[in-house]
């Protein structure tokens, strides 16, 4: 029982097309096998037009691991791969190598070369070759049907509640804590600065966030984040950081897993240190009322930091 994807986002339309594969090889007593493929296929084809990434290799790989299929295949995307029409791939890639018996798509889904492979041209070459064809509905939200596209927008826009009820899970990036200006730490509030390892992740639009953090050593922790330039501070880098709150400790060169639990404020300019002091005392304060409320995407939806 096989489905083919690239599946960014791993995000609940995702997760229905791949619970459908699981239940299926449960009723046939077979395996269960997602293949999905590393980079983005628009990285090869088209990479002007390849867009930012929802989930590293890493993080897709977890995310797959957690629905419970028993297979799952990293297909290299090559310039060749491209170039297999549908025909071709099922053939090569799922049938030869793999058994194909039982194909799960999507309702959009396009396989091979121009995305020809449609369910239509799909279910012609499963009478060929002696597969059926399972096609997993859209999952709808708000509606309408839940997209890596739709959620990259609504990330685009800060809106990261929205996202994760899309996603079912918080929205969440990885950094290495790295040396900064220490200019957090003069003004009270020390922070965390983070550099993203992989230049494709998607960070959210530029603001102030409330976020749960992840230390290595499995600490879970809340923070103010702050994502993007630094206007009080003339010539001052963009950055990302985060404030850690009732935390004093040394994370230099550790790795950190931060949600994005909900928006809290724009950037913004400052006239002086001490208005920008009370604006971070104001975040904080914020942050907490929050999570004491039990509102944002870290409680309303399931997070992989429990």
């Amino acid at each position: 029982m096989i489905t083919v994807g690239t599946f960014d986002g791993v995000h609940r339309g995702h997760v229905a097309v791949l619970d459908a594969v699981r239940r299926a090889a449960q009723r046939r007593g077979a395996r269960s096998i997602v293949v999905t493929f590393e980079p983005h296929p628009l990285r090869v084809v088209r990479p002007e037009k390849a867009p930012r990434l929802l989930t590293t290799a890493e993080e897709k790989h977890e995310q797959l691991e957690r629905v419970g299929l028993d297979v799952i295949v990293h297909l290299p995307f090559t310039q060749a791969l491209a170039q297999f029409t549908a025909r071709e791939f099922v053939q090569e890639i799922l049938v030869d190598r793999l058994r194909l018996e039982h194909l799960v798509i999507g309702h959009d889904h396009g396989l091979g070369r121009d995305r020809s492979g449609n369910e239509t041209a799909l279910r012609e070459i499963g009478a060929e070759l002696g597969y059926d064809v399972e096609v997993v509905e859209a999952v709808i939200v708000e509606g309408g049907p839940v997209s890596s596209t739709r959620i990259r927008g609504l990330l685009e826009r800060g809106d990261v509640v929205e996202a994760a009820t899309l996603l079912g899970r918080p929205y969440s990036i990885r950094g290495v804590v790295v040396e900064g200006e220490r200019r957090g730490r003069e003004l009270g509030f020390p922070t965390a600065n983070l550099q993203v390892r992989d230049p494709e992740k998607l960070l959210p639009h530029e603001g102030i966030y409330a976020t749960r953090v992840r230390t290595e050593a499995g600490q879970h922790l809340l923070g103010a984040l702050h994502l993007g330039p630094r206007p009080t501070f003339e010539g001052a880098s963009p950055t990302i950081e985060v404030h850690l709150l009732d935390f004093d400790g040394d994370l230099y060169g550790q790795e950190l897993e931060v949600e994005f639990c909900d928006w809290i404020r724009e950037i913004r300019p400052f006239r002086d240190v001490a208005s920008l002091i009370e604006a971070m005392n104001e975040d904080c304060a914020r942050v907490r009322a929050l999570f004491s409320a039990g509102r944002g995407a870290c409680q309303s939806v399931g997070s992989r930091l429990d």
